[in-house]
C-alpha cells in the first residue's frame, strides 16, 4: 500500500482536559503570548497528511478560546478515563478513515512526527495503530520512570512499553551497546480500532505501569512504531512553562 494518504480522510484530535492536578487549566496556560492549546493546534495544522484538526475538551472555557482563534472544538463527556476515550467519542460522530491523537500539552509538536506515524500505519495494511519513538541520547532517561521506553520486533511492531529500562543489559561488564527508544505519546488509529477501544477490558499490566497503550497489547492488538528524530517537549508542571517559552523564542 502506498504511503501517500488522502488528507481529507485523516483527522487530528487534540484532547484538552481543563482539570490537571499538577497544572490546573493547563490548555489555557499562556506561552509567549498564546494559550497552549493554540500552540498545539497551530503545529498540528502544519501536518501534511491531515486536513482537519479538532480540539476535544470538557470545558466551555477551552471551547471559547479555540473558537476565538478560529479553531474547531468539540465538547465531550467529563467521565473519560483517558485521552484516547475522549478521541473515540469524537470519532464516533466524525467522518474520517484515520484519527490522530496529538497530546494537548506539547506546544512544540513536530508536524513531521504526525506525518511519519500516519504513513507508517498506511504502509502496513494489517496494522490498526501506529505511534512514534526517538532514540534515547541522555543516559539518565533510561532509568527515569517518567520516560516511557519501548522495544520492537523485527517488523517494527512494539513488543512492550515500560517505565522500566528495557532492554536491561544483564552483563554490565561486557561492552554491549544497547539501543534504547523513548516512546512519544502520539498515536494514529484506524477508525474501527479507535471505536473499539472503550470496550476493551483494562489489564493488569496497564494498571501496574499506568500506560494506556498496554490495554491494546494485552487485548492482542499490534502497535506499529516509527522512529523520528526530534524528542517531544511537554508541559506538565509550572516549571515547564519558562523552559518551553525559551524554546519557542529560540525557534522563532
Amino acid at each position: 500500500m502506498s504511503g501517500k494518504v488522502d488528507a481529507g480522510r485523516v483527522v487530528i484530535v487534540i484532547p484538552a482536559r481543563y482539570g490537571s492536578t499538577r497544572l490546573p487549566g493547563k490548555p489555557l496556560v499562556n506561552l509567549a503570548g498564546k494559550p497552549m492549546v493554540q500552540r498545539v493546534f497551530e503545529q498540528a495544522k502544519k501536518a501534511k497528511t491531515a486536513a482537519r484538526v479538532i480540539v476535544a475538551t470538557d470545558d466551555e472555557r477551552i471551547i471559547k478560546v479555540v473558537e476565538g482563534f478560529g479553531g474547531e472544538a468539540r465538547m465531550t463527556r467529563t467521565d473519560h478515563r483517558t485521552g484516547t476515550e475522549r478521541i473515540a467519542e469524537v470519532a464516533a460522530h466524525t467522518e474520517g478513515e484515520i484519527f490522530v491523537n496529538v497530546q494537548g500539552d506539547e506546544p512544540l509538536l513536530d508536524p513531521v512526527a504526525v506525518d511519519t506515524a500516519v504513513n507508517a500505519l498506511r504502509e502496513e495494511p494489517a496494522a490498526a495503530i501506529a505511534t512514534v519513538a526517538v532514540p534515547i541520547r541522555t543516559p539518565g532517561d533510561i532509568m527515569d520512570p517518567n520516560v516511557v521506553k519501548t522495544v520492537l520486533d523485527f517488523e517494527d511492531n512494539a513488543l512492550y512499553f515500560s517505565r522500566a529500562p528495557i532492554p536491561w543489559v544483564r552483563d554490565s561488564a561486557a561492552k554491549i551497546h544497547a539501543r534504547h527508544l523513548k516512546h512519544l505519546g502520539l498515536y494514529v488509529f484506524q477508525r474501527e480500532a479507535l471505536l473499539e477501544y472503550p470496550t476493551l477490558p483494562q489489564g493488569e499490566l496497564e494498571r501496574i505501569e499506568q500506560l494506556e497503550q498496554l490495554r491494546w497489547m494485552e487485548n492482542g492488538w499490534k502497535i506499529r512504531v516509527a522512529e523520528v528524530e526530534h524528542d517531544a517537549v511537554s508541559v506538565d508542571v509550572p516549571e515547564d512553562v519558562k523552559r518551553v517559552e525559551e524554546l519557542l523564542q529560540k525557534n522563532q
